[in-house]
């Protein structure tokens, strides 16, 4: 019997990945006991052994569901029934400040796994988010105005972090997770209508698929991969920019009023980011506001920005204050 198409498929998007790591490197894969994740744990084990490389599943405990931690130490031990050359059980603890939960959490997350590569100098760190979870994240986007930015999704990778399955669907994790015989937990959250995303992913996608036809969730992330490379363009340039116009009490007026709108405005947000605005918060009509301060002076006194600042405009300069 050959081998199952959708374990071919995660394998094949995780050994895309893992081409050009050096032998007997180190690479970390985050597991949280999902088809997903678990997929992609197995598929990180059967490619990177193939190259000599050493596999560290780690599982992070938020603490922040009741049994979390007896939950935890079941993920290491089916990493390590999985052949996982290490383990770990990663603690920690998730707070707000400023951020909404899912946004705290997922800061948190990614802090200790960047220490974990850090510690085992690992070439890469593997996430575990799906077609699905692009096309979830590509709507969510675009229901808060963020512009353009929201189309281009998720990123494929980044620093070390990479996403090996974004061409792969839910579907056939949990398909290739079946064929292999292993189990997956479910986390209650993602059935809670309170959270957005489950919101889209159980009424909002199946109800595009009914009306519109199947394949909306992929043609979302398509869309996503299209947009990505002039976001990437137009991103560089602004920060460029910013780096040119930049003075420690803020951005310059006629500075800003000579760029064109669309590196303006990325560069009012890269200031607006480095000032402590949270990325997750900091939307499209926030941003234009502020480059009102630019293109439309009525004499504002302030702009109220996410993680309690302020916009103000004074002696030619656009600034940022906490309030």
């Amino acid at each position: 019997m050959g081998l199952h198409p959708a374990v071919a498929a995660v394998r094949r998007g995780v050994r895309q990945h893992l081409q050009g790591l050096p032998e007997d490197g180190n690479i970390l894969v985050a597991c949280s006991g999902g088809a997903d994740s678990l997929a992609l744990l197995s598929a990180a084990v059967f490619e990177g052994h193939r190259s000599a490389l050493r596999v560290v599943g780690v599982t992070v405990d938020h603490q922040l569901q009741e049994g979390s931690a007896a939950h935890a130490q079941r993920v290491a031990d089916q990493m390590r029934e999985l052949r996982a050359d290490d383990t770990i059980v990663a603690t920690v603890t998730v707070s707000a400040a400023g951020l909404g939960p899912e946004a705290a959490a997922r800061e948190a997350r990614y802090r200790v796994l960047e220490q974990l590569a850090d510690r085992y100098d690992a070439g890469l760190v593997l996430l575990g988010h799906t077609l699905d979870d692009q096309a979830e994240t590509v709507l969510m986007g675009l229901t808060r105005g963020s512009g353009v930015r929201s189309l281009a999704g998720m990123r494929r990778s980044f620093d070390r972090f990479a996403r090996p399955l974004l061409d792969v669907t839910r579907a056939d994790t949990e398909t290739a997770c079946l064929a292999e015989g292993v189990d997956w937990w479910t986390d209650p959250h993602n059935s809670d209508p309170a959270f957005t995303r489950v919101r889209l992913r159980t009424r909002v996608l199946p109800l595009l698929e009914e009306e519109l036809g199947p394949g909306v969730a992929r043609t979302l992330a398509r869309t996503a991969d299209q947009a990505r490379a002039d976001v990437a363009y137009l991103d560089t340039v602004a920060e460029a920019a910013f780096d040119d116009v930049a003075q420690e009490r803020g951005l310059p007026v006629t500075a800003l009023a000579a760029l064109p709108e669309a590196i303006r405005r990325r560069v009012v947000r890269l200031a607006a980011l480095a000032a402590g605005s949270p990325a997750d918060e900091l939307f499209h009509e926030h941003v234009v506001a502020v480059d009102e301060l630019v293109t439309a002076w009525r004499g504002q006194k302030w702009i109220d920005l996410p993680g309690h600042l302020r916009a103000v405009r004074r002696d030619g300069l656009v600034g940022f204050e906490r309030q």
